[in-house]
């Protein structure tokens, strides 16, 4: 099974909203769309699944045109959509009815994952009565009622608490672990860091990066070192080359030009006896890749 997108476009009049956009998924996992809001990913996503209609291009599951009589994939929209005064397995098992499901099998889906997300006791309820995060959940369920196979997360983890988080991370990973092919939308790097393996990044409807994640950060090289000691060694970083990028409140984040400056740097500290708690050279964060390449498009435009 194969998703594949080729040089997919969407214009509005003279706006170009996504700009000859190329990706293929060929093995169950997470692929990851990411850029600032406005960026183009929900457009993105609505053309792919055929919900706007494509200026050029094209996006086919497993050589077939995307569209509910072809596929039966599941969306999560970034505008979420329940019915407020309805209660809430009631309406989870119309939306198992509406994709095609005996009303029995929607039931027994529906009351499944109301269990491993933890909202079974909301059950007789009006979705009016939930918190936003257990509504957002219900959400969540009546697209992955009918078992499908692609599934479309457009920015899942927003407004979420940390708990409910986690929950529902936990079940992107159950669901990867079954099979599924899953295009996550978010603008949260970190998230991406976590579950993605490729990833595509948009700015102003254009891609500008996309790969797999851990070749995109190795191209960048190791330039980060995060130290957490007990003193202030400020001064002799700079004397040996290194840039402040960021404090924090236990640690702070240099950069370097060449590792041998943090070499130097460790070597130092430890003939004054100063023995940091955390000496960590590593890759850029994906978050501070996006910006750094975000900068280098809007001074090319």
């Amino acid at each position: 099974m194969s998703l594949v997108v080729e040089n997919l476009t969407k214009r509005f009049g003279e706006k170009t909203a996504v700009d000859h956009i190329s990706f293929s998924m060929e093995t169950p996992g997470v692929f990851g769309l990411l850029g600032t809001n406005g960026a183009g990913k929900t457009t993105t996503i609505r053309t792919i699944l055929g919900i706007m209609e494509a200026d050029e291009g094209k996006a086919q599951w497993n050589g077939r045109k995307i569209n509910r009589e072809t596929l039966a994939f599941g969306y999560l929209p970034e505008e979420r959509g329940i019915y407020m005064k309805t209660k809430v397995l009631e309406q989870l098992i119309y939306f198992g009815m509406l994709r095609g499901m005996k009303r029995e099998a929607a039931k027994k889906s529906a009351l499944g994952y109301m269990e491993r997300l933890g909202v079974m006791e909301y059950k007789n309820m009006p979705a009016e009565k939930l918190s936003k995060g257990n509504q957002q959940k219900v959400q969540l369920i009546s697209a992955l009622i009918h078992n499908p196979r692609l599934v479309f997360l457009d920015e899942p983890f927003s407004g979420l608490d940390p708990v409910n988080g986690k929950m529902l991370r936990d079940l992107v990973s159950e669901l990867v672990e079954e099979g599924k092919y899953i295009i996550l939308s978010t603008h949260q790097m970190e998230t991406v860091e976590e579950y993605c393996k490729n990833l595509l990044i948009l700015n102003r409807g254009k891609t500008i990066l996309q790969g797999n994640l851990k070749e995109i950060k190795s191209a960048f090289g190791r330039t980060n070192l995060c130290v957490t000691v007990n003193g202030d060694v400020e001064d002799m970083a700079r004397e040996e080359g290194l840039e402040i990028f960021e404090r924090r409140a236990v640690e702070t984040e240099y950069k370097f030009q060449e590792e041998e400056m943090a070499h130097r740097f460790l070597k130092r500290m430890l003939d004054a006896g100063i023995y940091p708690d955390k000496f960590e050279i590593r890759e850029p964060s994906l978050q501070e890749i996006f910006v750094r390449k975000a900068g280098e498009t809007e001074l090319n435009r």
